[in-house]
């Protein structure tokens, strides 16, 4: 364990489950009879009388619904994952690690070693390794909102320097950073549809992104723009019931883990500035020592038991500080990309029940077959069931995480205080009265 969180910082050296079935996307066709249950309406979406009173069928005999289907996440680009890994169906691995600061003329940056191990079809070569800055792991996942739009995409660390940390290029900091863009490239390799992305097989394949990343809005794909260039001009009547509860669990969640962050912010400040004081206190007991000889030996053990329990503290420091905050922070950032997912999805809903209130009012006319409500009717199922099959990912692994962090913390603050105990316990037969020699 490093001293760095107290000390000044470092330098960092200079250049260096289940297999999935095919399933067809609610998007990957345009024919209706293909697609799953059909939406029902949602309880608060109030037509006229007149149109209420009517049998809400599109004219194409289509029936009209709103709410989520039943059926399970739909997935793209399916391949059958080899079973034989451990009893695992994971085929493709990711890490990052190996950073190296690089010195320009115009700008200091950071890179880190991609390494990505594989035996899928859409990759030419069983391992790559190449070099990304965090610009390119934000290009990554713009694009993967772009193209993904109704899946939750993993957060990133945030880009300036988080509270604390002054010198971003500081070994410390980088580390926390590395872990951190690992967690977010280990997320998207475990996401079954995410890790399929045309875009995370360029960001961890070509040597050079600059060239992709210069072709912009090319690489989109249809259902991304279908859903990305939704107007805000529709206003949601009612969330169904199963996501209303999902904005309020994410809105608690998020209110109840900044206040831990805050909290523990604070605990750690208030450490680091007591840890000042011991180092201070330790040392007055020695120099006492040197004036009375007869006190000598028990002041020299409470100078080196304060000392012990200096050591003890500042791991448990560092340990709160690299390992407990940014699970908070990661998390905290989570749950706000679930909320941006859940509200392109009420966007969607707003447009189709527009959309759906229009036609119902024309269907004595029989206009010609809807064509645009079908797709926007397909949207929502896709949102839907994206959003639940994510929100159930993301629980678990939430569970998973937050169980290990939980743990972990319990562990080190039992060895700090077993460590106290040990430097005060071994300073007790000092203090105790000898008897006198005749």
């Amino acid at each position: 364990m490093s001293g760095g969180a107290a000390g000044a910082p470092k330098p960092l050296p200079s250049s260096g489950p289940k297999s999935l079935r095919e399933m067809p996307h609610p998007l990957a066709t345009s024919s209706s009879e293909e697609m799953g249950p059909a939406l029902t309406p949602s309880p608060d979406l109030l037509l006229p009388r007149s149109v209420a009173d009517k049998d809400l069928s599109l004219p194409n005999g289509t029936p009209v619904d709103t709410s989520s289907p039943a059926s399970s996440s739909s997935l793209l680009n399916r391949l059958q994952l080899d079973d034989d890994l451990d009893g695992e169906t994971r085929d493709l691995f990711v890490t990052v690690d190996d950073p190296k600061k690089h010195v320009c003329t115009m700008e200091t940056y950071i890179t880190y070693r991609v390494t990505t191990k594989t035996t899928r079809a859409e990759f030419d070569l069983p391992e790559y390794s190449v070099r990304r800055r965090y610009q390119d792991f934000d290009w990554l996942r713009n694009k993967l909102e772009e193209s993904q739009p109704t899946h939750l995409i993993p957060p990133l660390p945030e880009k300036f320097v988080v509270k604390g940390v002054v010198d971003r290029f500081s070994e410390e900091f980088v580390e926390t950073r590395r872990k951190a863009l690992d967690k977010f490239l280990k997320r998207i390799t475990d996401h079954p549809v995410l890790s399929f992305n045309e875009h995370f097989n360029v960001f961890l394949t070509a040597k050079d992104l600059n060239a992709y990343k210069k072709q912009g809005m090319a690489l989109l794909s249809k259902m991304g723009e279908s859903v990305k260039y939704v107007t805000g001009g529709y206003k949601l009547r009612s969330r169904p019931l199963e996501f209303a509860a999902i904005g309020e669990y994410l809105d608690t969640f998020s209110l109840k883990l900044g206040t831990i962050d805050r909290i523990a912010q604070r605990i750690i400040k208030e450490q680091l500035e007591y840890l000042v004081e011991l180092r201070e206190y330790g040392p007055v007991y020695s120099t006492w020592g040197g004036l009375e000889v007869e006190l000598s030996e028990p002041l020299e053990g409470v100078s080196a038991c304060i000392g012990n329990c200096c050591t003890a503290l500042e791991e448990l420091s560092e340990d709160m500080t690299e390992d407990f905050l940014p699970v908070l922070r990661e998390y905290i950032l989570y749950s706000e990309s679930m909320k941006n997912v859940l509200k392109k999805r009420d966007q969607v809903q707003a447009e189709y029940e527009a959309k759906l209130e229009a036609v119902a009012l024309k269907k004595e006319d029989r206009p010609k077959v809807p064509t645009d409500v079908e797709k926007c009717q397909d949207r929502v199922e896709c949102f839907n069931a994206d959003l639940k099959a994510d929100m159930e990912r993301w629980q678990n692994n939430k569970r998973q995480d937050f169980r290990q962090l939980l743990m972990g913390m319990a562990d080190k603050n039992i060895q700090y205080y077993e460590k106290c105990l040990t430097a005060w316990e071994s300073i007790i037969p000092l203090l105790q009265d000898k008897p006198e020699t005749k």
